[in-house]
């Protein structure tokens, strides 16, 4: 299975071809905006050092948030236009569960922690591999319900007194690498984004893009 895999939601843009089990190529620069700009350039970059070209790929991934408005959609609109001109399905895969998805095979629950808007926070739990329900944008106070937690991954400086017990694993952004991998064994599912803040961009009279 050859994959590319595609990451805009946050504060990077990180592409990776998986061929296989291996990692044929992978690149992640960081960037709070520009995603736009730089992804489909970085795109042919990680291709053409793959030894691959975009004909011999089986599947597109990509993340689906939660995110920012704009580097979400930057990154889901080029992986389904990648799709729909090479006539391959497209996998999207959610940023906590890439976060979470490296300790699937450690002992006890993971929740893999982004921030939400203002002072809320996004969070997902995870054992052996397996979400415990969807992502929910909540209060870090109501953290210490989730208990019992063995690490916390993503931004677990969120969580500052929330969950003592719990050993913190940051990882700023998910790894296009992880996500190939999963996207690997999944079949395609509508692609829905989880946006964790609203667009900068306004319509005409104050109102928000739908």
């Amino acid at each position: 299975m050859r994959v590319l895999a595609i990451d805009t939601c946050l504060a990077a843009c990180s592409v990776a071809v998986l061929d296989g089990e291996r990692t044929a190529a992978w690149a992640s620069e960081p960037m709070e905006r520009g995603h736009q700009e730089r992804l489909a350039p970085l795109a042919r970059e990680v291709m053409a050092r793959s030894g691959l070209a975009f004909t011999d790929l089986d599947r597109i991934a990509v993340t689906l948030g939660p995110g920012s408005f704009t580097g979400l959609r930057v990154g889901l609109a080029f992986a389904k236009g990648l799709g729909l001109a090479l006539e391959r399905p497209v996998i999207g895969l959610g940023c906590l569960e890439v976060l979470a998805a490296p300790f699937a095979a450690a002992p006890g629950r993971t929740l893999a922690l982004l921030p939400g808007r203002g002072e809320a926070v996004c969070s997902q739990v995870f054992e052996g591999g397996t979400a415990h329900g969807a992502p929910v944008l909540g209060h870090v106070a109501d953290l210490d319900a989730l208990a019992p937690v063995a690490r916390i991954v993503g931004t677990p400086d969120l969580a500052r007194e929330a969950l003592p017990g719990a050993v913190r694993a940051p990882a700023a952004t998910p790894d296009a690498a992880v996500a190939g991998r999963l996207a690997a064994g999944r079949r395609p599912e509508p692609l829905v984004p989880l946006y964790m803040r609203p667009p900068d961009a306004r319509l005409p009279g104050g109102r928000a893009p739908p």
